[in-house]
């Protein structure tokens, strides 16, 4: 009975995570790209690239938490096996985001560090 209520509910909570994960990206990379207009026609300073990485991890979070619920679903090895790797590579970009993010935040800093007197 249990493994029925989760075998019939999981996919629409699977597929409602995966929806917000594509939603923050989406609305991450809109956003930044009207950041950069108005970098480059009105001069403005917006971080631009930590504002984009930033909403790309968080939407690679959703994305792999979504992953993740689908290891309950499996049936098969070969499942498994494709989900894993899924998860991997999901896994790597958003650590590769998050280096990113670092190395963005540190060159900013560095450079409100050398404006000081």
């Amino acid at each position: 009975m249990l493994e029925e209520l989760i075998a019939s509910i999981l996919p629409v909570i699977i597929s409602l995570i995966e929806l917000v994960g594509i939603f923050v990206v989406a609305w991450s990379t809109f956003s930044a790209f009207w950041e950069y207009l108005q970098n480059v026609l009105f001069h403005k300073n917006y971080a631009t690239q930590f504002h984009l990485a930033n909403g790309l991890a968080m939407g690679l979070e959703f994305k792999m938490a979504a992953e993740i619920l689908k290891t309950v679903l499996v049936q098969e090895l070969r499942e498994l096996l494709i989900l894993g790797a899924v998860i991997l590579l999901r896994a790597l970009l958003s650590l590769l985001i998050h280096f990113e993010l670092r190395a963005t935040r540190n060159e900013a800093q560095a450079e409100e560090a050398a404006k000081l007197p």
